[in-house]
């Protein structure tokens, strides 16, 4: 038998359960099998070291004279007094919540067994039919080249579910990103919800479809050659948790008994109840939890949400102490690294991490890839404002970057977690008074997006997007509530100037693609005034991208790697450049991306084929 969770025997007809309980005095388990009654047979068994091993310490009972193919409810019955579901069932029935759940997210819902019971229950069934995977051989994107999207389901497909999720992946996969990233997926608390308040580990929450549309979701973007990365959230667990409950209260949280929660947490910014990563329980059980969806699902990596938070270090809360160097908190995402390795040598494991570089660097060696906060820089950029605008750091090298060997930085200009750039600029854009240019124009505003996508897709490492950021989202976070819901704007790809926006960033991630990118003999970046550029060097390709982020015109002096002809890669028109030093005077919002060669804009782009822009650059060979 396993030891834990839910062990199904082969005749269809039986099943082990297993709950770890250490210092309880007796568990019965009760279901729809024994008519919710404490009987002989429902008294579980336990090993000798229940009260001791993490690993081997259990409470277990065989449950014989089931149907095969019908789902049963069950709970734990723990001394007599708390009912819990299973922490490792990967079904949850929830009273309050079940009934709000469209029939064609998740058709045919067992019903909750309301009068037998209260609170979560469990759901098992025997004689599964097994998912039979079609994509086995998906070879997952190098980290240099990976491009990734993060999305709620809840707000981009009005379903909310994995059926109409998988029919938008022709919209994704032409934006030409290889990864995607779902906000948590797991069962958290209520229905609307951004996910980061979990409860069960190892059931997806109902809310978004059967755990087979997940597969078929997960396995339809293998055969696109997009990978699946799954926001994970380890650093806490509501109320409803279990093992919360089993010592603890579901209101008043964990009492010092518990085996995997601290009675208060340890670091800010903590919500619900923290996790104890020094406990060998919890280590024992976010192992499992690590291993499970990377063999179950096929899913592609983690990001682990709050990282930073996985430390008995107490810093109280002294935000400026708990990003200080903590060597525990290393050892501890060290331990969890081999782990994860060991099942899935090649998967992604991203932290949102925001400790001392020194930290994220440590890390990073170790083959973590911290999420690289560029939002504020790029807001800043975008509304035209000069204090702030520096985007050197969110490359993961030198010249004013993170000073990392190895490129495991994962920036971003938008997350879930930031406010929307063009909200930003059409809310508190700059503006020149003299010529009337502003940032505020919803027009000039997606201009600067792409000018902005230009220069963020040009450095080295891999990189993530918002959803609708392609189309220039500009609803506040804060509209409904931060987590509340927002609009779903499918028809924003209808607008000529957010549809060039998407087809601007459609062309960059297919020109991240190109070798130069993940190797370059030669990268130069100058992202601290107004005209920003960043050079690669190749043997097969060179790129230089230019931007002037001011609100006024501004002439700078633009260094190529070589004289020749170049190619402006978004309109085709080419460039002569006689000098490798050239003085260039460029417009407010005036960009470009020159190439050494020409190269073609990925199948069915109409950039090229749109009227070129009126202003063009005044080329001089610099003195």
């Amino acid at each position: 038998a396993k030891p834990d969770g839910i062990t199904y025997l082969a005749n269809g007809t039986s099943v082990i359960l297993s709950l770890t309980a250490p210092k309880k005095s007796y568990v019965y388990v009760l279901g729809e099998f024994n008519n919710w009654q404490t009987t002989t047979a429902g008294l579980m068994k336990k090993t000798a070291t229940v009260d001791t091993d993490a690993a081997t310490g259990r409470w277990w009972v065989q449950i014989d004279g089931l149907t095969p193919g019908q789902e049963y409810a069950y709970q734990f019955l723990v001394d007599g007094q708390l009912r819990i579901a299973d922490p490792y069932c990967e079904k949850i029935l929830d009273q309050d919540n079940d009934k709000f759940i469209p029939a064609a997210t998740y058709p045919n819902l067992k019903a909750y067994p309301a009068g037998s019971t209260t609170g979560l229950v469990s759901v098992l069934q025997t004689g599964q039919t097994p998912y039979v995977w079609q994509n086995t051989s998906f070879k997952r994107p190098a980290r240099t080249n990976l491009v990734i999207y993060e999305l709620l389901v809840r707000d981009f497909v009005a379903r909310h579910d994995y059926q109409t999720l998988r029919d938008t992946l022709n919209y994704i996969q032409r934006l030409g990103v290889n990864a995607i990233e779902l906000m948590p997926i797991n069962e958290f608390d209520g229905n609307e919800n951004w996910g980061y308040s979990p409860a069960f580990y190892f059931a997806p929450d109902k809310y978004y479809g059967t755990k087979a549309n997940l597969k078929a979701f997960i396995d339809e973007c293998h055969k696109r050659g997009i990978a699946i990365i799954v926001d994970v959230v380890l650093n806490h667990s509501t109320g409803n948790s279990p093992m919360v409950q089993l010592y603890g209260n579901v209101t008043t949280g964990p009492t010092a008994d518990n085996p995997w929660f601290n009675v208060t947490a340890t670091h800010p910014f903590n919500v619900y109840n923290d996790l104890n990563h020094e406990s060998l329980y919890t280590k024992y059980f976010a192992k499992n939890v690590m291993k499970f969806w990377l063999q179950e699902y096929h899913i592609d990596g983690y990001r682990f949400d709050l990282s930073k938070g996985f430390t008995q270090t107490n810093s109280g809360t002294n935000v400026d102490l708990w990003s200080q160097y903590d060597q525990s908190r290393i050892n501890i995402w060290q331990d969890y690294y081999n782990t994860m390795v060991a099942t899935d040598p090649t998967m992604y494991p991203i932290l949102e991490h925001f400790a001392d570089n020194r930290e994220e660097l440590a890390l990073s060696n170790i083959g973590f890839m911290p999420w690289g906060n560029m939002s504020y820089n790029y807001q800043q950029a975008g509304m035209g404002y000069n204090s702030g605008w520096d985007f050197s750091y969110g490359y993961y090298g030198n010249q004013g970057g993170r000073n990392w060997p190895s490129p495991n930085l994962v920036t971003y200009m938008e997350s879930h977690d930031e406010e929307r750039t063009v909200f930003k600029d059409l809310s508190f854009g700059n503006a020149n008074a003299t010529t009337g240019y502003s940032t505020k124009d919803l027009p000039t505003a997606l201009k600067r997006e792409e000018m902005a996508a230009a220069l963020f897709f040009a450095q080295p490492g891999p990189r993530m997007i918002w959803q609708f950021e392609e189309l220039g989202y500009d609803i506040s976070i804060d509209q409904n509530g931060r987590t509340g819901n927002k609009p779903i704007l499918w028809n924003y790809y209808q607008d000529a100037n957010r549809r060039h926006l998407y087809d601007t960033y459609h062309a960059l991630t297919a020109l991240k693609q190109q070798p130069v990118f993940a190797a370059p003999t030669a990268y130069v970046q100058n992202l601290t005034g107004a005209v920003k550029t960043i050079s690669l060097t190749g043997s097969d390709l060179s790129v230089v991208t230019l931007g002037n982020f001011d609100v006024v015109a501004q002439t700078a002096t633009i260094t190529f790697p070589a004289m020749g002809t170049w190619y402006n890669y978004l309109t085709g028109q080419p460039l002569a450049v006689n000098s490798t030093s050239m003085s260039m005077a460029l417009q407010p919002g005036q960009y470009a991306v020159y190439t050494s060669r020409k190269l073609s804009l990925p199948a069915g782009s109409p950039l090229a084929t749109r009227p070129q822009e009126t202003a063009a650059f005044k080329l001089s060979v610099a003195p």
